[in-house]
């Protein structure tokens, strides 16, 4: 019986240190996930919930974490298998969400350059989520979330010379797609 106490309050104490590293990589990387599971998704509420399994996910599967790559590129590709799932999921097929719809109000005081900023922000994001899979991830870790072209690798399962070649290619498609249409300044950045 006394070993029974004690195995239980060393587990007590596993647990508590499990929880509070998922606290910690929910505070250190949460936003990334969610901002990568917004854009493959699309919808917020979506991601929201992509952003909660994920984190069980880690959750469960903490202890079978090895090293091989950063902490971060474990939890991202994580979230893209995830998102792909849901994707790819009956539920989705079927289902259609109720969005809101409301018109982008500008303020009288709104700057043009705000505004135009804004919309090429938007018209990139929307050329950017248009590209096919394997150019859209490689942009996706490299741009949105950071990721050296290393790290976009081994998250995406592919060599560093094929991430440099789909980056290279993807930002010429969006080079093709969008020019003429955004600022000449953007491409010199």
């Amino acid at each position: 019986m006394q070993k029974d106490i004690q195995n239980d309050s060393s587990w007590h104490s596993s647990v508590h240190e499990s929880v509070h590293d998922i606290e910690a990589l929910i505070r250190e990387y949460g936003n990334d996930v969610l901002r990568t599971a917004y854009m493959y998704v699309k919808d917020t509420h979506v991601a929201e919930d992509i952003f909660q399994e994920v984190f069980i996910k880690v959750y469960k599967n903490l202890s079978t974490f090895v090293g091989n790559s950063s902490i971060k590129t474990w939890i991202i590709r994580i979230t893209i298998n995830t998102c792909k799932d849901y994707l790819k999921s009956a539920y989705k097929r079927r289902v259609v969400p109720m969005t809101e719809y409301r018109e982008d109000t500008i303020s009288a005081d709104s700057k043009y350059e705000e505004v135009e900023k804004r919309d090429t922000n938007h018209l990139i994001k929307e050329t950017v989520l248009s590209l096919p899979a394997k150019y859209r991830d490689i942009v996706l870790c490299v741009y949105f979330n950071d990721m050296s072209i290393a790290e976009a690798a081994k998250t995406l399962n592919i060599a560093e010379g094929t991430a440099k070649s789909r980056l290279s290619r993807a930002r010429q498609k969006l080079k093709d797609i969008l020019e003429g249409r955004i600022s000449d300044e953007f491409w010199s950045k």
